[in-house]
Formats: structure tokens, sequence, C-alpha cells
């Protein structure tokens, strides 16, 4: 059997951190998601980073960097094509946008556990929950004394 003799437990626990980081990354961000019940939420984000951790994991084991970045790139046009099916437009209203941009974030918390660069992981999973708590209220404040711009600002309230 081939994976008997190509099987390093070193590798495989490096893996196996990249996907751990990734899944509970994805998933902090899945919380505040579900938390405000949103159309993508708690295992669609973590199911978003641990699958972009995967493939450029897997990427790196299997190429060099160049397939790695490679590999990145098509993660970052597909999760764009996920994150245009939460996205909905009602008359003059779109909404999702913000969750969208909170999923195409998620593929990035993976792609960075995926390269061993989990504390660049964390990083940017506590850049993203602070965008989305901390600036709705910021978003809300702007909305009361701009009350022109307000119809325009209103997915950023989501």
């Amino acid at each position: 059997m081939h994976f008997t003799h190509t099987f390093d437990p070193q590798s495989f626990l490096d893996t196996f951190g990249s996907y751990l980081s990734a899944f509970t990354f994805g998933a902090l961000i899945g919380v505040e998601r579900q938390l405000r019940q949103r159309t993508a939420g708690l295992r669609t984000h973590a199911l978003v980073a641990l699958g972009a951790s995967a493939f450029v994991d897997l990427a790196q084991h299997l190429g060099d960097a160049n397939s790695a970045i490679r590999v990145i790139s098509y993660v970052v046009s597909g999760v764009g094509f996920l994150g245009a099916g939460v996205i909905m437009k009602d008359g003059g209203t779109i909404s999702g946008l913000n969750t969208a941009a909170t999923l195409w974030c998620s593929a990035a918390i993976g792609a960075c556990a995926g390269s061993d660069m989990i504390a660049e992981a964390a990083l940017l999973t506590v850049f993203i929950l602070l965008a989305n708590t901390l600036l709705r209220y910021v978003v809300r404040w702007l909305n009361q004394h701009a009350p022109a711009a307000s119809a325009n600002a209103q997915d950023e309230s989501e």
C-alpha cells in the first residue's frame, strides 16, 4: 500500500494543526453570523475556512510555493461565486453583501491556516469579528447623522 510508504507523521500533524485552526477560526466567525441569524452561519463559515485550508495545504504538499499561490487565487474566485449566492436583490434593496464579504474573509482565514500562518489567521479572525460587531455601531451612528445616505447604507447595518 502506497500510504504506508509515504505517510509522514510530522507532515500529518502540521496538516492537522492547519485544519484545526481553520475550523476553529471559521467557526468563531460563523457563531457571530449565526447569532445574527444571517444566511451563512456557523457551519458555512467553518466549512469555507476548512475547505480553503485543505486546498492550500494540499497544494503545498504536492507542489511548490507557486502551486499554492495558484490554488489561493482559485479559492478567492471560487468563494466569490459562493458569496454571490447569498446576495439578494429585492427591488431597490440589496442584502447579503456583508455576509458574502464575511464568507470571502473566512476563505482568507483558511488560506492563511493552510499556509501554516496560524497567527495571521487568528489576527484576521479578530479583525473580522471587530468589523462585524464594533463597526455595526459606527454604521448606526452614521446612518442617524446622515439621513440622505442612510437609504444607501441599508445593507451595511446587516
